[in-house]
């Protein structure tokens, strides 16, 4: 008889004590599925004492993580712990060369650290999986490295953090300001201790960083990203992009082009009638574009105890199993590293800025923007505030470079008060 697969969790707080709940609520159809029972071993955590609302009393304690990971009795370390250095990598590390698989939900971790860590996995033998580090309880991190292998990926686009999706859906329905729905936020528990990892789009970035090594074959590069966050987006914005049709998500796109790979995680305009226009909360939503399948779209929860430690036992399942993959869909020493590329494709941008409310103004921003190129499709004044005249502007389709060097300009004239916003408008 098969002998059970025995699990170290370091972590227990919302996902790690997510999954203890499912593997003691859903043992023994988990086994049935697995072909071996999967048992708790032992677990580590910051506090011993506190109340997690899940018995963990039957396990054996670990103060230190890395003494889990080195524990005999311990044939998969799960890492739940978070954090791109520290406990949670010295712990993989220790896991690793211990010759143990491990399976983590941390995409800071992997974004900085995944090509060192996929070529020390493979080069044990073990397995490192990390479905739970993107999209929550979405199966993206399985649906590229399994079943689209066999495409060629063009194009992979998608919503991220539902933190960030939850505050832009809440300005736009409840008509609040930013700040309002931030503070709404962090008293719901939504933010990370560090907010800018959420509202500075860098936890999306992370996630992209991941899909991008599996879809293009190449090294995660989390630097090579261009990233943008949500701060800046006020319910002036909510509201001109709604009577436009659209509406604003931090989106994620990464592309190969014959210059190079694109990546960014940005502000972006989508239309409000499109799959990604509709998304609301803390939903999560990642398009993947491939030669043979055209395009797949997958929807689900991106966070929460449920949805994310599913995630992390799906990895923990196929490991019972018997499956071995390449950490990154083919082996890390075979992935290249990717010549960055800026994105240079044509689309049309929005544009808001505050003009010195005086004659002639509005003239000299719309002739800086024609002297870089940029065509003006519509634009219009709304809402004066004193000696500030807010200007909307939509341009016809033209490149990033082009804007950057418009917005250089209009800032030249004098008339434009305070940082210009720009956000592109994706249309397909």
């Amino acid at each position: 008889m098969t002998p059970p697969l025995r699990l170290g969790i370091a972590g227990l707080g919302t996902v790690g004590t997510g999954l203890v709940r499912i593997v003691q609520t859903n043992g023994e159809m988990i086994a049935r599925r697995a072909g071996r029972a999967i048992e708790i071993v032992a677990v580590s955590a910051r506090s011993r004492t506190r109340n997690r609302g899940v018995d963990i009393s039957g396990y054996d304690w670990e103060d230190d993580p890395v003494e889990l990971a080195r524990r005999a009795d311990v044939d998969l370390v799960v890492e739940l712990m978070g954090g791109e250095n520290g406990p949670a990598k010295a712990l993989t590390e220790a896991a690793l060369e211990g010759g143990k698989d491990v399976v983590t939900a941390n995409k800071a971790l992997l974004a900085i650290h995944g090509q060192a860590l996929a070529e020390a996995a493979e080069a044990a033998g073990r397995a490192l999986r990390f479905e739970a580090a993107v999209a929550g309880g979405i199966p993206v991190v399985k649906a590229l490295s399994e079943g689209l292998a066999g495409n060629r990926i063009t194009r992979i686009k998608g919503v991220m953090n539902g933190t960030c999706n939850y505050i832009l859906t809440r300005m736009e329905d409840a008509g609040l300001p930013y700040e309002t729905v931030f503070d709404e936020a962090n008293q719901l528990g939504f933010l990370e201790s560090d907010p800018t990892l959420d509202v500075g789009g860098i936890d999306a970035a992370h996630k992209l960083t991941l899909l991008a090594a599996i879809a293009f074959g190449v090294r995660p590069d989390f630097d090579a990203i261009s990233l943008g966050g949500i701060e800046r987006i006020s319910i002036e914005d909510i509201r001109a992009a709604a009577d436009l049709g659209l509406r604003i998500k931090l989106l994620g796109v990464a592309q190969m082009t014959g210059r190079g790979l694109e990546q960014s995680m940005t502000p972006c305009l989508v239309p409000a009638d499109s799959p990604l226009g509709q998304l609301k909360g803390g939903t999560n939503m990642v398009v993947i574009e491939g030669d043979a399948v055209e395009q797949v779209i997958l929807r689900g929860p991106g966070a929460g105890a449920g949805p994310t430690a599913s995630a992390v036992m799906g990895d923990v399942i196929d490991i019972a199993r018997g499956t071995r993959l390449p950490v990154f869909g083919q082996p890390a020493t075979t992935l290249e590293s990717a010549f960055t590329a800026r994105a240079m494709g044509s689309k049309p941008w929005y544009l808001r800025m505050g003009l010195q409310d005086k004659p002639g103004a509005l003239a000299k921003v719309a002739e800086a923007l024609g002297n870089a190129g940029v065509s003006i499709n519509r634009m219009r004044q709304y809402g004066h505030q004193d000696t500030r005249a807010p200007v909307l502007i939509i341009t016809h389709k033209t490149t990033r470079d082009a804007i950057d060097h418009a917005l250089g300009l209009a800032m030249q004239t004098g008339v434009v008060m305070g940082a210009p916003v720009a956000l592109a408008i994706e249309e397909d």
